[in-house]
């Protein structure tokens, strides 16, 4: 995490002419998708191929149906799933890359380099005592990447476009990093002590939830709010909605990372903010994703300064994950 958003701090800011403009969008996800590739895969091979994975992805988020009529109408599982051919030529790109990458990584298992692979590829399956065969190993390796990829990615794109219109925010997360760090990279041991820059990241995804919409089956029936729901339903969980109603949120519109802060802990009730989910489909990688964003968030502000590009409307896209628009033209400026 460290090194790689520390060279990204360092391609922004040789960039030409200065102050330089980029899409932080895509900037945000080559920066995630390598911090992932890395971890998945290890450091040499992550760096060679997170570029490809991403361009592979953005084009499968792009053309996949978000919507499974199939579903809604009640059709079992079993009944294939409809997909423009595009989608399927992106999902077999990404498949192709990953199974390239999955050989790689068997080749070098042997020379002991650590990797989220080489433990996949050392496992053994408790009961029955054999490896997982290829397919399996690049399935997990393919939902560790989507998970800890897109997410991330798009949640930091909100928080530099947040703190662009926010100076007095800026100026208390830049104080933080001053106060805590001296002007040296944060490390692992820092997080705890970076608060103000945690809230940052905490209030971005509430008002901007990675996964704006969670959609769950009922396993049995229930009543809500009054209501007879049938076993087998589909009901939505909104985040966005969730995370903006004045009932449980002042200020619900406002960017205002303060309400994040330790000391505002108790105000808060448990099932109203629910940016990884809850219970047992929370997002595993939540503590990853917290602590990746944290560091990235410390390292490239400590250093740089985003403001958003002349004429830019930001809208959210709602795909997958919640993006602010198909690109974020920001202008980067040095901080002196």
């Amino acid at each position: 995490m460290i090194e790689a958003a520390t060279e990204a701090a360092d391609r922004w800011l040789g960039l030409t002419p200065q102050p330089a403009t980029s899409d932080i969008l895509n900037d945000m996800a080559k920066l995630t998708a390598e911090i992932i590739c890395r971890t998945i895969f290890g450091p040499r091979l992550g760096a060679e191929h997170a570029t490809e994975i991403v361009a592979a992805f953005s084009t499968y988020q792009k053309l996949v149906r978000n919507v499974d009529i199939a579903s809604l109408i009640g059709l079992p599982d079993w009944v294939p799933r409809f997909q423009p051919a595009a989608v399927h030529r992106a999902a077999g790109r990404i498949i192709q890359v990953l199974d390239h990458i999955v050989g790689l990584c068997r080749e070098r298992f042997a020379g002991g380099e650590n990797s989220m692979i080489a433990m996949l590829l050392a496992a053994r399956d408790p009961e029955t005592g054999e490896q997982l065969d290829a397919d399996a190993v690049r399935n997990e390796a393919a939902v560790l990447f989507m998970a800890g990829h897109e997410t991330t990615a798009n949640s930091l794109a909100w928080t530099w476009y947040l703190l662009s219109q926010s100076p007095e925010t800026e100026a208390r997360l830049h104080a933080e990093l001053d106060a805590v760090l001296g002007g040296r990279t944060p490390t692992l041991d820092d997080v705890p002590a970076l608060v103000f820059t945690r809230a940052v990241f905490e209030e971005t995804i509430r008002l901007y939830p990675p996964i704006p919409l969670l959609g769950r089956q009922l396993s049995r029936s229930e009543q809500i709010g009054g209501h007879a729901i049938p076993e087998g339903s589909l009901l939505g969980v909104v985040p966005y909605l969730l995370h903006r109603h004045r009932i449980y949120w002042p200020m619900p519109d406002h960017f205002v990372p303060e309400r994040f802060l330790p000391e505002h802990a108790a105000a808060r009730q448990r099932y109203t903010y629910v940016p990884f989910s809850v219970g047992p489909r929370v997002c595993v990688g939540q503590a990853f994703g917290l602590t990746e964003a944290i560091l990235c968030i410390a390292i490239l502000a400590q250093r740089v300064r985003l403001r958003l590009a002349p004429h830019t409307v930001v809208e959210p896209i709602a795909r997958l994950s919640l993006r602010p628009g198909e690109a974020l033209p920001m202008v980067i400026e040095a901080r002196v």
